[in-house]
């Protein structure tokens, strides 16, 4: 323990920021374990919800400056991957598709390429 009273003092604060801190984490945590169960279970109702859940405690942990944004951008768009994954998943049904029908050739419209001019020479 420390003997100066202005360390005493920061001993103090590193207290109550380090359980503030503790506080948001657990709560990103518990929104983040909510949205991967409900990805796990293929729960396409609930993911949406869970995901907006997650991404503002996220936002509001950056704001409190608990984590760094850069952090904070790397875990939302993890987040989003699973959820497009998901989503992407759950739209593809097997859909008969028609016959493509041929098409003929188009017709060549490239323009004749153009001569530049010739560079002038400088006289010196």
């Amino acid at each position: 323990m420390p003997i100066i009273k202005s360390a005493m003092k920061r001993v103090r604060q590193q207290a109550k920021r380090r359980s503030r801190n503790l506080q948001v984490k657990r709560a990103i945590h518990q929104d983040v374990r909510a949205f991967t169960d409900a990805v796990g279970a293929k729960d396409t109702a609930a993911v949406p919800e869970t995901l907006r859940a997650a991404i503002s405690e996220i936002d509001r942990a950056v704001k409190k400056g608990t984590i760094h944004r850069n952090t904070a951008a790397r875990r939302k768009a993890s987040l989003q991957k699973q959820a497009n994954a998901i989503a992407s998943d759950t739209s593809k049904t097997p859909v008969a598709k028609k016959p493509a029908a041929k098409s003929a050739p188009k017709a060549s419209t490239k323009k004749p390429a153009t001569k530049k001019p010739a560079a002038k020479k400088s006289s010196k």
